[in-house]
């Protein structure tokens, strides 16, 4: 699955758009290399993504095209999360 819907699909960005912008300006990470919005991701992957002051790090759990709001928090799990 693509980098940009992955990120709107687990709302971690609320839109794709938004989500290829980030990624645009090198702000996330795929397994310690820059990412662009049509990279592709998989189970196991290791995100870092720098939102303004934070930066978060996850790993992807299982990848689906679509989710409700209750499970989208289990298509990820944060490793760890810090300021800048």
């Amino acid at each position: 699955m693509r980098l940009d819907k992955f990120l709107k699909v687990s709302r971690l960005i609320k839109r794709r758009t938004l989500a290829k912008e980030v990624s645009e300006q090198g702000r996330i990470e795929i397994n310690g290399h820059t990412a662009k919005a049509s990279s592709n991701v998989k189970e196991g992957d290791e995100l870092s993504i720098q939102f303004g002051q934070k930066l978060v790090t996850l790993r992807i759990n299982m990848i689906k095209e679509t989710t409700k709001k209750e499970e989208a928090e289990k298509m990820y799990e944060i490793i760890k999360e810090e300021m800048l």
